[in-house]
């Protein structure tokens, strides 16, 4: 083999090794990680991988609730039936795949991440306790996106949404320009101010949280879900290899750090608190549908042989309350009936004894 041969040879295997280190650093990269949980939800360390479309699911099982289908993930440990964390806080930061959160309770591999949200469990939670007004809230400053349900409504309605009310707010006593170090970071460029005021409205939450206390000391367990694209967008700016893009990473790594502890002592230490970091969303992927008129109906499409449906995953649920209810009832009814039977009317029934006295008094 020719020296030239040599040279072509080594430089295909290192654009291989390159293309091979960029594919699993980049799609393996993201990840979920929990800055905080109680002692009674419990989640195990390790490598374990969860898609994207499973993080709802995820919350809903932290919360207590029940889902729809099993969640096959060793990462989370069954835990009481009858204790629930007060509040679960979920925190969706695009534009990056990791952060360096060194006092974090445990995180795992993210794949397949599809965009997702929590709009299932905040049906749940308002669904089950309505009448305890529990605070939902979801928000995505970038978008300008907010939904809030509840005491929501009443406690965060002083909270910036639009970038413009964020961007006044910014300019005003107790922002987090001043507390900062902002380093390479402007306050005219707008890109950076993007990403400073999702920093602000973090220290706004907690911020009115600690003036509102009197919301996890409630029944209702609460919901906050917030995604944050400040890092995509510097990101596209600068490029990742800026130093805009990394001071603003160690500055929200510090401050989400921050943000999961003051909410976690919020709370009394009963408070969930995941972030998902992203570099990008996948569209998630679709089947191609094809006419209803080309196969013939039958009663329940999963089945050839027109079978019945199968029970729902409520069945379970439903049989044992109808079967220790009956039991129950079958026992009581046997129990009043062995005493009525072995009754002396004479000495055990107030009506007899009244007669027998009035008997011998005339």
């Amino acid at each position: 083999m020719s020296l030239t041969n040599c040279r072509r040879m080594e430089a295909v295997l290192s654009v291989a090794f390159a293309l091979c280190f960029f594919i699993t650093s980049g799609v393996h990269g993201d990840s979920l990680t929990v800055l905080q949980s109680p002692d009674f939800v419990s989640f195990q360390k390790g490598d374990w991988p969860i898609s994207g479309e499973k993080i709802p699911d995820l919350v809903a099982l932290t919360m207590g609730f029940s889902v729809q289908e099993d969640l096959a993930w060793p990462g989370l440990k069954a835990g009481p039936l009858f204790q629930r964390p007060r509040a679960n806080v979920l925190v969706v930061v695009r534009g990056v795949d990791s952060l360096d959160m060194p006092n974090s309770v445990a995180s795992y591999p993210l794949e397949n991440p599809v965009p997702f949200t929590l709009d299932s469990v905040a049906e749940t939670v308002h669904a089950l306790f309505a009448e305890d007004t529990p605070v939902v809230l979801q928000l995505a400053p970038s978008e300008e996106r907010l939904y809030m349900l509840g005491k929501a409504n009443a406690v965060f309605e002083d909270l910036p949404v639009t970038l413009q009310q964020i961007r006044a707010r910014l300019s005003q006593d107790g922002s987090v320009l001043a507390s900062l170090p902002l380093n390479s970071l402007s306050r005219n460029a707008e890109a950076d101010l993007l990403f400073l005021s999702e920093v602000q409205v973090l220290h706004d939450i907690t911020a009115l949280l600690q003036r509102h206390k009197h919301l996890a000391k409630d029944h209702s367990p609460d919901l906050y879900s917030l995604e944050l694209s400040g890092l995509e967008e510097l990101s596209r700016v600068y490029g990742q290899d800026s130093p805009q893009y990394r001071d603003a990473t160690a500055i929200l790594a510090t401050v989400l750090q921050k943000f999961g502890e003051d909410v976690y002592g919020l709370y009394g230490n009963s408070t969930v608190v995941e972030v998902v970091t992203v570099k990008t969303f996948q569209a998630p992927l679709t089947r191609k549908s094809r006419s209803i008129l080309e196969s013939k109906q039958i009663s329940n499409p999963g089945s050839p042989y027109n079978l019945a449906y199968k029970y729902n995953f409520q069945y379970a649920v439903i049989f044992n309350i109808v079967l220790w209810l009956m039991i129950a009832l079958a026992l009581a009814v046997i129990v009043t009936s062995y005493n009525l039977w072995n009754m002396d009317p004479g000495y055990d029934s107030i009506i007899y004894r009244m007669t027998n006295q009035k008997i011998r008094m005339d």
